[in-house]
């Protein structure tokens, strides 16, 4: 187990111990070990017992509990107050937006034990009569459980990537001579998916080896994997087969969407696409460019003859958006820099949490100073790199950022991004981003919907509106390349880029690892048909100093 998953146990302890009204001494020891142990960078895996004993915050308790979990992979405290606990009074806990304190009161008092019951008596208006609830409250828990059931059967691309590859790779070994590649949306490289999808080229002779694959469903020509066979990693995966001389046209048809399809038919009628061997020949006789599969979501660029060229990676020169243990990260300033070094980038912007984040560690003045002295000791150990003093500044309430003036213009670039105070509604929203964005501090507009794919949907706001402020402002909009982010939506990026508003790919780590997000930026920016011209963070060091100077 990992560090991470560890930690998780422990909150789902608390969590369960809280509903349950237990003592509240150890529950606060549960949700410290939380904290603690998700920060670790150590893995507890391989520590002994004494070793684990001897962390701050850990104790001979919680270390011992830790090593049930290595051993067992469970908590027996944990399963003592499942068995008293309705299943779906559980799955409530799992709910961002759902407090324990909530679900308490739901099912004590309304004697409601799953999500599709709590969500029918919202709509029965059951909740406004229990104490400290109200209508405000019920029409919020309301949307929390809408936004559930749309998203409960997804899953984030990032987190079934590794898996998806590991199976791709299985088949490859089991048929090296047979055309293989993935399709559908994985292959469109989706923030969010429902399943991975994979095309095989097989004679009709080959098939029955598939057969010994364990817990497989056939649906004709479709195999259906089930987790099991997938590390349950994978809801589920679907395997297509056809013949060798069809795969192209079949790799086609199962890589597009609908509206992508139909678009295609309407402008190359009478022709026929079948038994063509590979999926370039399908362009070159329909007499359309080639369209990368990741653009292949609606009609948007099929009419194009100018196909972008696609950002890469590759282009990008620094990376912005980096915490460190000054506030909330991992990693400390001078491993995240030097990690930044070693993946090829010339500079990094350093962002810790700004001093209103009093939740991640948020930097006061005295710390900005003394963070502020390191990287001027550390910049002058580099030669071709470069350490960028940068903060994210929470926006606050009223739209203003937070420090004074004399701080705020000491900064080499300042990201305000929106943390606390999420519940408004469209006007509330784009009112305050737009001031933050006239704020002649401001460089670039941080994950501007606060959203969290499959937890949490984000704050409306007035997109052409706030893109039009950023432009009139020279602000750029960051594409927040965290896998569980990705705000700004791809589906956005062309409306910015008609105004001549840069985006940039920032992946918002909070370890060294985190910085390796950014591919997940990069995937959602080339949906939306982003190049690298069109990217903040694509120049290099001087035009990035000098981008808000400029207007």
């Amino acid at each position: 187990m990992t560090n991470k998953e560890i930690a998780r146990a422990f909150q789902d302890l608390a969590a369960i111990m809280e509903l349950h009204e237990e003592n509240a001494f150890k529950i606060k020891t549960y949700q410290n070990a939380y904290i603690t142990l998700r920060k670790l960078e150590t893995p507890l895996a391989d520590c002994p017992l004494p070793v684990m004993q001897a962390i701050k915050g850990i104790g001979k308790s919680t270390a011992e509990k830790i090593m049930e979990l290595l051993q067992t992979g469970q908590l027996q405290a944990f399963q003592t107050y499942a068995q008293k606990t309705p299943a779906g009074v559980i799955k409530m806990l799992q709910i961002k937006g759902l407090g324990v304190k909530k679900i308490h009161a739901i099912w004590k008092q309304l004697g409601i034990e799953t999500i599709g019951e709590l969500l029918y008596a919202c709509a029965e208006n059951r909740l406004i009569e229990l104490h400290g609830f109200g209508k405000k409250t019920q029409t919020e828990i309301q949307k929390v459980l809408e936004y559930y059931f749309k998203s409960e059967h997804q899953i984030h691309f990032a987190t079934v990537e590794a898996t998806a590859h590991h199976f791709l790779n299985l088949l490859k070994k089991m048929f090296p001579n047979a055309p293989i590649a993935f399709v559908g949306a994985f292959r469109r490289k989706l923030p969010v998916i429902e399943r991975v999808e994979i095309l095989l080229g097989l004679n009709p002779l080959e098939i029955n080896e598939l057969e010994g694959l364990k817990t497989i469903q056939k649906k004709e020509q479709q195999y259906v994997f089930t987790p099991e066979t997938l590390d349950n990693a994978i809801e589920s995966a679907i395997l297509y087969t056809c013949e060798p001389n069809d795969f192209g046209s079949k790799q086609f048809l199962y890589t597009g969407t609908r509206p992508f399809l139909d678009a295609f038919v309407q402008q190359t009628q009478g022709i026929s696409f079948k038994n063509l061997p590979t999926e370039t020949t399908v362009f070159e006789k329909a007499n359309i460019p080639y369209l990368d599969p990741v653009l292949r979501e609606n009609a948007d660029f099929i009419l194009k003859k100018q196909r972008p060229q696609l950002i890469t990676v590759a282009d990008l020169q620094g990376v912005i958006h980096t915490h460190t243990t000054y506030s909330d990260g991992l990693n400390t300033l001078s491993e995240m820099a030097h990690y930044a070094k070693t993946k090829g980038f010339k500079y990094i912007g350093i962002t810790d949490h700004s001093k209103a984040a009093f939740y991640a560690n948020g930097l006061k003045e005295e710390r900005l100073y003394q963070q502020w002295a390191e990287i001027d000791a550390l910049n002058k150990t580099f030669t071709d790199f470069k350490i960028l003093k940068g903060i994210e500044s929470d926006i606050l309430n009223d739209g203003s950022l937070d420090y004074a003036e004399d701080i705020l213009k000491q900064f080499d670039f300042i990201i305000a991004s929106i943390h606390t105070n999420l519940k408004m509604d469209i006007d509330k929203a784009t009112t305050r981003l737009i001031k933050a964005i006239e704020n002649p501090y401001t460089t670039i507009l941080g994950h501007p919907t606060g959203r969290l794919l499959l937890s949490r949907e984000g704050y409306p706001i007035d997109y052409q509106k706030v893109i039009d402020a950023c432009a009139a402002n020279r602000v750029a909009i960051e594409l927040n390349a965290h896998p569980y982010r990705l705000d700004l939506d791809w589906t956005k990026i062309p409306m910015a880029m008609d105004k001549g508003v840069l985006i940039g790919i920032h992946p918002d780590a909070h370890s060294c690892a985190g910085i390796d997000h950014v591919q997940y930026g990069v995937f959602a920016a080339q949906k939306g048909g982003l190049e690298p011209k069109n990217c903040l963070n694509c120049l290099n060091i001087n035009d990035f100093l000098n981008y808000k100077k400029t207007i």
